[in-house]
């Protein structure tokens, strides 16, 4: 499994192979917290945050990445492949941040989508 302080090398190391433009507006940067944090529409524990996007507010705008929740999804894999999971959540959050400056919602209207169709099959079960 990987540490806390193995991921947050991981996270900065991605993070300074992105170009830098993408960081324009971005001032409360990268955070990694230890937690864990489940989505609250999940059912049976089964559907974690693994990062998010905060576009405002007193902290500015800024991404938080959930060490505990990449864990709890992804404790089983190899670093490698954590590692790939690692840049995709960032990536993912970097397309929130950059839509929310040009005023677009794309994104939001996808992750939507994911959940309406992961409460589908939920209620099937």
């Amino acid at each position: 499994m990987i540490t806390l302080d193995e991921m947050e090398t991981m996270l900065n190391d991605i993070a300074e192979n992105l170009p830098k433009e993408i960081f324009k507006g971005l001032n409360g940067g990268i955070v990694l917290l230890p937690e864990s944090k489940e989505n609250p529409i999940g059912r049976h524990n089964d559907l974690y945050i693994l990062g998010e996007y905060h576009g405002g507010g007193v902290l500015g705008r800024y991404i938080t990445i959930y060490y505990g929740s990449f864990i709890r999804v992804f404790g089983h894999i190899n670093k490698e492949s954590t590692r790939e999971k690692l840049a995709h959540t960032l990536k993912h959050e970097f397309v929130h941040h950059l839509e929310s400056m040009a005023g677009e919602r794309d994104l939001e209207i996808e992750d939507a989508e994911f959940i309406s169709d992961y409460l589908k099959r939920k209620d099937k079960d």
